[in-house]
C-alpha cells in the first residue's frame, strides 16, 4: 500500500517500485481519467513558486519520487528508505506489464522520429503490446480545434495508458487540463521517450545512485539547462533546509 509524504509542499507517494506499477495499471484499467506526475527537484521548486502548478500536483492521482533527493527526503519523512520511481524506469516496466495483461498504450509528445523509434523498439521487444496510437503535437500552443481533435483521437483509440512527453511543467498542466476529458491514465514521463527510443543514453546505475543524472544532462545541454540545475538545485536545498530548521525550532 502506497503512502504519502510532503516534500516542500507536494504530496509524494512512497512504497516499493512494483506497487507503483500495479497502482498505475489499475488506474488505467479503471478508465477514470487519472494522471500521474513524476516529481524531481525542478518540478517541486516550480510548484513552490507557482500556486497554480502546486494545485496540479495536489490533484494528481499519484506523484512519484522521480529524483534522488526527492526519494531520499520522502523516505526520511516516512521513516524508511525510498527508492527512486523515475519516469525512465516506469515507462519500460509499464510497457512490459501492459503487454502481459493485454492493456493498450498511446504515446503523445516529442517528434515523429522519436515516436517511430519507440514503436520500433516495442514491436521488437514486446510484440504482444497493443500500441493504439501516437501523436507528435506541434511545438506551439494548440488552437481549441486542434486540442479537441487530439482529445477525440485519443479517446477513439481508447488506451488504458497515455504516456505524455511535453516537458515540465507543460505536460503536467496538459494532463490536469484534460482530466475528465481523456478516458485513460495519463503519465508525464518527459525525457523517458528519448531514452526508450535509444536517442539519448542514460547514466549507469552507480552514477544514478550518486544523483549525477542532472550533471550528465547539464553536460549534454548546458545552454538550456544551466539555470534550471544550478539555480534550481541550490534553491531546493535552501528551501528544504529552511523548512527543516523551522520545524525543529517549533
Amino acid at each position: 500500500m502506497l503512502s504519502k509524504q510532503l516534500v516542500l509542499d507536494s504530496p509524494i507517494a512512497t512504497g516499493p517500485f512494483p506497487e507503483f506499477v500495479e497502482t498505475i495499471l489499475k488506474l488505467g484499467a479503471a478508465r477514470t481519467s487519472a494522471y500521474v506526475c513524476c516529481a524531481n527537484v525542478h518540478m517541486l521548486v516550480e510548484a513552490h513558486r507557482d500556486t497554480e502548478f502546486q494545485q496540479v500536483l495536489e490533484k494528481a492521482d499519484l506523484v512519484t519520487p522521480d529524483g534522488g533527493p526527492v526519494a531520499s527526503i520522502a523516505g526520511w519523512r516516512g521513516g524508511h528508505p525510498q527508492e527512486r520511481v523515475a519516469g525512465m524506469d516506469l515507462l519500460p516496466a509499464l510497457l512490459t506489464e501492459a503487454a502481459r495483461r493485454g492493456q493498450s498504450v498511446y504515446f503523445y509528445g516529442t517528434t515523429d522520429e522519436v515516436l517511430q523509434a519507440i514503436v520500433a523498439r516495442a514491436a521488437q521487444e514486446l510484440p504482444a503490446l497493443r500500441i493504439v496510437g501516437t501523436c507528435a503535437p506541434p511545438f506551439r500552443p494548440l488552437t481549441p480545434a486542434e486540442e479537441a481533435a487530439h482529445t477525440a483521437a485519443i479517446n477513439a483509440a481508447d488506451p488504458d495508458l497515455l504516456f505524455v512527453a511535453l516537458g515540465c511543467p507543460r505536460q503536467e498542466k496538459w494532463m490536469a487540463a484534460h482530466q475528465g476529458q481523456v478516458k485513460a491514465c495519463m503519465l508525464g514521463v518527459g525525457q523517458a521517450f528519448l531514452v526508450y527510443a535509444g536517442l539519448e543514453q542514460r547514466l549507469p546505475v552507480w552514477a544514478r545512485r550518486m544523483w549525477l543524472e542532472w550533471a550528465y544532462r547539464l553536460w549534454l545541454e548546458p545552454r538550456r539547462l544551466w539555470r534550471r540545475y544550478l539555480l534550481t538545485n541550490s534553491r531546493f536545498l535552501y528551501l528544504m533546509a529552511r523548512q527543516i530548521l523551522a520545524r525543529a525550532w517549533k
